[in-house]
């Protein structure tokens, strides 16, 4: 025994005697929807053999010993002998997924020799500085194959404006990939081809970045299952959606049950404007870092979350061990719908404030703290009593609607998050006739037609490049530049603020409302808002 052992020693010390270098390997870990470079050291010394991995790990990580060693064997490698030293710096920060699979195995393969220190492609290319310009990210599958990983579009974000030149991901995140431009993407099946690659035996293909232009698609002249066709009546009510939808305005429907709110809800992702490239961008990171990413998919619909009543405060902002988006970024840019919104619970309701207000939300937990977007259009049905039924209505029982019940109900309806609401729409039930009427009414393609002009000239307004896409996110100065009042449209506002004791969140919000309607009323000159813009933006004033 102590001769085979003295042999293997002898063989470390000569293998690595001569060229004895800690490799560096970039890759990167994700914070909130930024990605942080982190630098992989390797090295390999002579010792027992061991594996030890540094840097604030976390179990995932740790993990991937295992899988590197046997992934490693598997493509057809001697796993090296001795004491391999992974750190993954900066050491302070906390590492988490399985990302740092594939850049750790590379590292250990170009440190034990089975990758050559220049890397010369297949067609004889030298690729200068090689190492420093390229990001490495994959789980390993143990037998050397690549699983996706989540966030692989912020890496590659992250990689462009970093100047960096290659990054190397599994092939399963292909379409993902597809969406980053300005460097070369390669999508790897297996550990074995990038081995053969670096050694300029096997000639990999970087992956064509996708045309925008093919996902951005107008609305199609087809008939929805949730068609606003179907939907009997509700006249004011689909005007309100329409204009919500416009606008990127916040809604709440208040009627009995079975009146049609949830249908009309439902319907309203029907009629949503066409997303640009940069939300398609920012909606698919978002799916990707929580890793609702089915595969090959891109996020080319807006969104549309209907959360159950009974989620926490937490599901719907985000958090828990990893620090993972809530349900208000899994709606950015599209719809978050809560039906029954009375019954959730008030700290769920209350966390709705900052998203509401900013369009992001800040997550702080012990192990860090990171911030995510939550620019949504905000939609709630609500019945108006305990019961579903106004006092005096046959089926509304003495006890849920006597004025002590409907006032304590009502009392949930929170005075802050109200005042963040823009519409409010009394939904009664469809008439006899209405019901009965074998025509249907506007379609949702008609209506997404005039949303999309709408909305064009708000893009047209701000600029394709600004941060503000919608009347909704206006900024105190372009109101005051872009919803100028004349005289007699001034003097209405001046009476509504006494009538309904507006406060200044309130008096914002009906002027951005406003300019919305006159978008859709074609006045796109972004000058004054008309009389019957204002008024119709009053109309849809809190009656509670």
């Amino acid at each position: 025994m102590t001769n085979i052992s003295n042999y293997h020693l002898l063989d470390i010390l000569t293998k690595f005697s001569t060229n004895h270098m800690v490799q560096k390997i970039y890759s990167t870990t994700l914070s909130g929807l930024r990605s942080q470079l982190i630098e992989i050291e390797i090295d390999i010394s002579p010792s027992i053999p061991t594996m030890l991995i540094v840097g604030l790990p976390d179990k995932a990580v740790q993990e991937s010993r295992e899988r590197v060693k046997t992934a490693i064997a598997q493509s057809g490698f001697e796993f090296p002998m001795g004491k391999i030293t992974v750190n993954l710096a900066p050491a302070n920060l906390i590492k988490a997924g399985t990302q740092f699979d594939l850049p750790i195995a590379v590292g250990i393969l170009k440190q034990a020799g089975y990758i050559k220190a220049k890397t010369t492609t297949k067609s004889g290319t030298l690729l200068e500085n090689f190492w420093d310009k390229s990001i490495f990210a994959g789980e390993l599958s143990l037998d050397g194959s690549l699983r996706s990983v989540n966030g692989v579009l912020s890496i590659g974000l992250y990689a462009v404006q970093n100047n960096f030149e290659y990054l190397f991901v599994p092939k399963s995140n292909l379409n993902e990939a597809r969406m980053i431009q300005g460097i070369k993407v390669f999508a790897i099946e297996r550990l074995s081809e990038l081995v053969g690659f670096f050694n300029g035996t096997l000639e990999l293909v970087p992956v064509e970045p996708i045309d925008f232009k093919t996902l951005l698609k107008s609305p199609e002249n087809t008939i929805h299952p949730n068609d606003m066709a179907y939907i009997k009546g509700q006249t004011v009510a689909k005007r309100a959606l329409e204009i919500a939808a416009s606008g990127g305005h916040n809604a709440m429907f208040v009627g009995q049950p079975g009146s049609g709110k949830t249908l009309l809800a439902k319907s309203f992702g029907t009629i949503l404007p066409m997303m640009s490239e940069q939300e398609i961008l920012e909606v698919t990171q978002v799916y990707s870092i929580a890793g609702l990413l089915d595969a090959n998919q891109i996020m080319t619909k807006r969104p549309f979350r209907s959360p159950h009543h009974t989620a926490s405060h937490i599901s719907m902002i985000g958090g828990g061990l990893k620090l993972r988006p809530g349900e208000v970024s899994l709606s950015h840019r599209g719809v978050l719908f809560l039906d029954e919104f009375p019954e959730f619970g008030r700290d769920t309701l209350e966390a709705l404030r900052q998203p509401l207000e900013d369009g992001v939300v800040q997550i702080s937990r012990a192990v860090g703290s990171v911030q995510y977007p939550a620019k949504f259009c905000f939609l709630a049905a609500a019945n108006p009593t305990p019961s579903g039924f106004e006092s005096g209505d046959a089926l509304a029982t003495t006890k849920s609607a006597s004025p002590k019940a409907i006032a304590r109900y009502q009392a949930k309806f929170s005075g802050p998050i109200m005042d963040r609401i823009d519409i409010f729409v009394q939904v009664n039930r469809p008439s006899k006739d209405e019901l009965q009427s074998k025509t249907l009414s506007e379609s949702s393609y008609q209506i997404a037609t005039r949303v999309q002009q709408a909305r064009d000239i708000q893009i047209a307004r701000f600029g394709e490049r600004s941060a503000v896409t919608c009347n909704s996110e206006m900024n105190l100065q372009q109101i005051q530049e872009f919803c100028q009042l004349d005289k007699p449209t001034e003097e209405l506002m001046s009476k509504a603020i006494d009538k309904f004791k507006l406060s200044a969140r309130s008096y914002m919000r009906i002027l951005k409302l406003s300019r919305t309607i006159a978008d859709l009323d074609g006045n796109n000159t972004g000058g004054n808002i008309l009389f019957a813009h204002l008024s119709e933006a009053l109309q849809f004033r809190n009656k509670m």
